[in-house]
């Protein structure tokens, strides 16, 4: 495999199968899941999706996301050493096909036609050999001219999945893809794993930037056309690439199944075998994760006696079981979920039931995201509320003030540089400081290591809002982004 492969990484969704691990402001393409070894330094789903194309022959990737996981985004990529990755914002989501014709017309700009390898973030792959070989054997079909699609070994009779039906053999490299077919029935699983003509949809594509756009040309123009202007429009926002807003609302919802693969002139399948998941649900997050001799898969701190088939994943105490089967148990901040594993799908009618009485779980991780850091709620009372705030090397807050709390800052580890009013100090380990009600203020991490602090708020009002800002590191506006 010769060519340069651009990778197009889709990680805008905001799945709610895997609640309350997943929510919408910090989705499961964030969260470290899966098998990792003991050696293993934890990588989220997109971080693993990145890690897997070590050593192939590739161009800086392109990762679509959502303009509200901008910051987190830029974060998990810098983790992981990725620092030439062009980060395309999606200011909503409008499902795959639009966001893949906007990455395939971005990568044109230049004038080129690469070969794009299209991938979600949030899939699990154990054999990363083996899933580059089937990249290596897609990229000849691709370069020849196919829209190629993964279609994956399928290990049993699953009804969670769509199928593709494959036909004729494409020499050795794979065939001819005749059809996509929805989650099947029971008994229609049976038959097509028994036929061993129909794969999994995986959800993956390689093909030539110029072969997507043309067939969505003929088949989808008014979209073609949204996001081309969408791109035309972007404009750079620190190191992200924003779309053109209201020309990419403009474009049709749908994905790249239906809108170009379904009907492509020329389509063809590679298999892919290599312990791939989609980790749609907790039943596929059991069936990724390591167990013990009674099939628990336990993740934190956990005391089992007498169970078996459990999941159970502990964040912040200890959770202990005794005498149950097949169930999840997920224990969180500010939730604990119980359901019977067999019915975890169901989880998403519990989200949809949460977010039409109005709760705030569903959206909302107990620890936020910020370009600077992060904070995460410890207590809160009628006029109190108290903060842990870790501020990254380098970071600083905006200078602001509130109308409606005070504020008391105590440095746990690290150092903070403080501009208060006129005033500009340093606190150190053990030090702390008062910030009076509508006094303008700054925090910063002049350091080399996290800056932790313990935040104490009180007044009246302690909401997100309150923020008045007169300068911003982030080209930030408004209270709470």
């Amino acid at each position: 495999m010769n060519e340069t492969l651009t990778p197009v990484v889709l990680a805008g969704g905001s799945g709610s199968r895997l609640w309350p691990l997943s929510r919408q402001h910090y989705p499961k393409q964030f969260l470290a899941l899966g098998g990792q070894g003991d050696d293993a330094v934890p990588a989220s789903l997109l971080q693993q999706t990145l890690r897997r194309l070590h050593g192939l022959p590739l161009a800086p990737p392109v990762v679509v996301g959502s303009e509200s996981h901008r910051f987190l985004l830029a974060e998990q990529l810098r983790e992981a050493g990725v620092g030439d990755a062009t980060l395309l914002l999606e200011p909503e989501g409008r499902n795959t096909a639009p966001a893949i014709a906007c990455a395939a017309l971005h990568a044109r700009l230049g004038g080129g036609d690469p070969l794009l390898l299209v991938l979600p973030a949030d899939h699990l792959i154990e054999n990363v050999s083996s899933f580059q070989d089937s990249v290596a054997a897609a990229t000849t079909l691709a370069a020849a001219g196919e829209l190629v699609t993964f279609g994956v070994v399928p290990e049993y009779a699953e009804t969670g999945y769509g199928y593709v039906q494959r036909g004729e053999a494409l020499g050795a490299a794979g065939y001819r893809l005749m059809r996509f077919v929805e989650k099947p029935d029971r008994a229609t699983a049976e038959g097509y794993l028994a036929s061993g003509d129909y794969l999994w949809n995986s959800g993956m594509f390689m093909f030539r930037a110029s072969r997507y756009l043309d067939e969505l040309a003929a088949r989808h123009p008014a979209m073609l056309a949204a996001c081309r202007v969408a791109v035309e429009g972007a404009r750079e926002d620190l190191d992200f690439l924003r779309l053109d807003a209201e020309a990419f609302r403009q474009s049709p919802a749908d994905s790249i199944d239906y809108a170009v693969m379904e009907h492509a002139s020329r389509a063809a399948v590679v298999p892919l075998d290599a312990g791939w998941s989609d980790i749609g649900g907790f039943q596929a997050l059991w069936e990724a994760s390591p167990k013990d001799a009674c099939g628990n898969a336990v993740r934190g701190d956990v005391q089992l006696h007498d169970c078996s088939g459990l999941l159970v994943h502990a964040e912040e105490r200890l959770v202990s079981a005794l005498g149950v089967e097949d169930l999840v148990i997920i224990e969180t901040q500010d939730t604990v979920l119980v359901v019977d594993r067999r019915r975890s799908q169901e989880v998403k009618t519990l989200v949809e039931g949460l977010l039409a009485a109005g709760r705030e779980e569903p959206v909302h991780h107990p620890r936020v995201h910020r370009p600077w850091g992060s904070y995460q709620a410890i207590e809160r009372g009628q006029r109190y509320q108290v903060k842990h705030i870790t501020v990254a090397p380098g970071g600083r807050l905006s200078r602001q003030l509130h109308h409606h709390r005070a504020e008391h800052w105590v440095v746990v580890s690290g150092t903070a540089r403080v501009s208060l009013g006129e005033r500009v100090f340093m606190l150190s380990e053990n030090e702390s400081t008062y910030i009076p009600i509508g006094e303008p203020h700054r925090l910063e991490n002049p350091g080399k290591i996290p800056l932790e602090l313990i935040e104490v708020q009180s007044g009246s009002y302690l909401g997100e809002d309150d923020i008045v800002r007169f300068e911003d590191s982030y080209g930030r506006d408004g209270s709470n982004s």
